[in-house]
């Protein structure tokens, strides 16, 4: 159930960036940047990365590219703290 709505919350995620490429590119209405990185925080890095790479799109724009790094280092260190932490007990 977990891995699911992981899952689906990366695929809505990726689903806001291509939102947010296609309205750069006609003219319409954008995504704030800070809802992108939130999301991404919030636990979409993935789908934030994957849209990233696959849609080329915020790949050169800063401080986002930066932020968005900060964000997965710190979810990386995060959860490798957390295995740590589960196999120290043990």
């Amino acid at each position: 159930m977990a891995l699911a709505t992981y899952l689906a919350f990366n695929i809505l995620v990726f689903i806001t960036y291509w939102w947010d490429k296609q309205a750069a590119r006609n003219g319409g209405w954008r995504v704030r940047e800070s809802t992108l990185l939130w999301l991404a925080f919030l636990g979409g890095s993935v789908g934030a990365v994957l849209a990233q790479r696959l849609l080329r799109h915020k790949t050169h724009k800063e401080p986002f590219r930066s932020y968005l790094l900060a964000i997965i280092v710190l979810q990386i260190g995060l959860i490798l703290s957390l295995l740590t932490a589960a196999n120290w007990k043990n």
